[in-house]
């Protein structure tokens, strides 16, 4: 179109100034919003309400959550700074759990990486999920003889148990222990699925005799080479969160994992330098009841919300009243009336490698 043609420029013109700036405007005050990254990050303490997950797991927030120890008889909290061991009662219970049934199949006890932030919502760094209480990691190093410092923690280096170029598991490194770990962990009703590198879901599915239908829960996905991805199911009194799909019913060892071992998948990312989800959300991204989670008052302590094996101490806040049947946990370890708020000392965990070149 030949602008001198029409009868008056003038007008045409202004207007068309007038939305270009009103486009900048509306660009500029979105790019003005805060992360919602940068509001959860600097959340030292849980919110002050019940138990509750709002949203997916990797676009959510939560209140209600409760501390894991920074030890334990059966475990050790590792990358302490990071304040990452907050949880979903149930998932801090399971966690618990598993570190007593895992001693009892002969694994010395776990190391505990990242479960969640005091409020959830999307990390500073690392992981896209881990935003609802309802994720955690568990180091595939076991835990030492002695007690680890807290130097210790923050520097010592988890075992990559996966060659990264073959993505086969390293055979000096892999031990009957780690499949019983593995199997243990998927034995839960309310572990929906485990993620670990694919070379250790090849492992299992060229070793594992006998009951094999534990595998589906096990899924293949790039990083997790040092430690295993545990991830529960919405619990109950969370209307709002939201679940993924149920892994297929058979094992996972067929066509679906020998994709991995193509080179499709570990192409270099064609746009390596896109910013991360995280990097973007704002509170505007996240369910609406996030805003309130973030406001919410602090816990009164740490010592309040911290679980104490099914004797955390109480705290007054009505329970959740369910709104739609859930499946419960299993073997009753949630904290008799641990609510939603404590403290945490800084602690932390190595980053997830994501696909190559991101």
């Amino acid at each position: 179109m030949n602008l001198r043609s029409l009868p008056d420029r003038k007008p045409f013109l202004t207007a068309a100034l007038a939305l270009v700036t009103l486009a900048a405007l509306a660009a500029a005050a979105i790019s003005a919003e805060p992360r919602a990254k940068d509001l959860f990050g600097a959340k030292k303490l849980p919110a002050v309400v019940p138990a509750q997950s709002f949203g997916f797991y990797s676009k959510g927030c939560f209140a209600g959550g409760v501390a894991l120890p920074m030890d334990g008889p059966t475990w050790e909290v590792m990358r302490p700074s990071r304040n990452r061991r907050w949880g979903h009662p149930a998932m801090i219970a399971l966690i618990e759990k598993l570190s007593r049934d895992a001693v009892a199949d002969g694994w010395p006890g776990l190391l505990v990486g990242d479960v969640s932030q005091p409020r959830g919502g999307p990390m500073m760094t690392g992981h896209a999920s881990h935003q609802i209480g309802l994720d955690a990691d568990i180091w595939l190093t076991p835990m030492p003889k002695r007690p680890l410092t807290i130097a210790q923690r923050e520097s010592m280096s988890a075992t990559l148990m996966v060659d990264e170029k073959t993505h086969l598991v390293k055979d000096a490194l892999w031990t009957p222990a780690h499949t019983r770990l593995l199997k243990r962990a998927a034995s839960y009703p309310e572990v929906e699925r485990i993620l670990v590198n694919p070379g250790i879901k090849k492992e299992l599915c060229d070793t594992v005799t006998g009951d094999r239908s534990w595998l589906r829960k096990i899924r293949p996905f790039w990083g997790h080479d040092y430690h295993l991805h545990m991830r529960i199911g919405c619990q109950p009194g969370s209307p709002g969160c939201k679940g993924q799909e149920a892994t297929p019913a058979d094992d996972g060892c067929g066509k679906p994992l020998a994709w991995w071992f193509t080179e499709e998948p570990w192409r270099p990312n064609k746009n390596p330098d896109a910013p991360k989800a995280r990097d973007l959300m704002t509170m505007a991204n996240l369910p609406k009841e996030c805003q309130a989670v973030l406001a919410a008052t602090d816990a009164p302590s740490l010592a309040a919300v911290t679980y104490q094996g099914g004797s955390a101490a109480a705290v007054a806040v009505a329970e959740p009243q369910p709104t739609e049947p859930t499946e419960t946990i299993s073997s009753g370890a949630l904290p008799a009336q641990a609510s939603a708020f404590a403290p945490t000392p800084k602690i932390g965990i190595p980053l997830p490698r994501p696909r190559p070149g991101n």
